[in-house]
């Protein structure tokens, strides 16, 4: 039975790459692009990883993960967040907002596969 990621993500070469990626690796990818609903759609696919994008429409993604983690059925979903500015300042708030782990891109296949892989296996 494949592994389920959430990919929350509003550009479509990162979805299309991400999702290629995984998917190769034996991976269920659902992509969502709009920050607004973001966590209801977590709440309803409940994935075993969630890859999380810090600028997304409609709220950050820093936001989205401090909701996720205030919800009960949730909550301990592991997230990996996905930035383009890897300032300590961005790493600090992701791990302040409850991140399990945290990527700049641009990043390579390998280390996504790795991070995903990694965070799967975590109780």
């Amino acid at each position: 039975m494949p592994k389920h990621l959430l990919l929350i993500e509003d550009e479509p070469n990162i979805i299309e790459a991400i999702s290629f990626i995984l998917s190769r690796d034996g991976w269920s990818v659902r992509a969502h692009s709009d920050g607004t609903n973001a966590v209801e759609t977590a709440s309803r696919l409940k994935p075993d990883v969630i890859i999380l994008d810090v600028m997304l429409p409609g709220k950050s993604g820093y936001d989205i993960l401090r909701e996720i983690r205030e919800e009960p059925d949730i909550s301990g979903i592991p997230v990996l967040m996905l930035t383009a500015r890897g300032q300590t300042k961005d790493r600090e708030l992701a791990e302040k907002a409850g991140a399990s782990r945290f990527m700049t891109k641009p990043f390579s296949n390998a280390d996504v596969v790795e991070a995903v892989r990694a965070l799967a296996l975590q109780p």
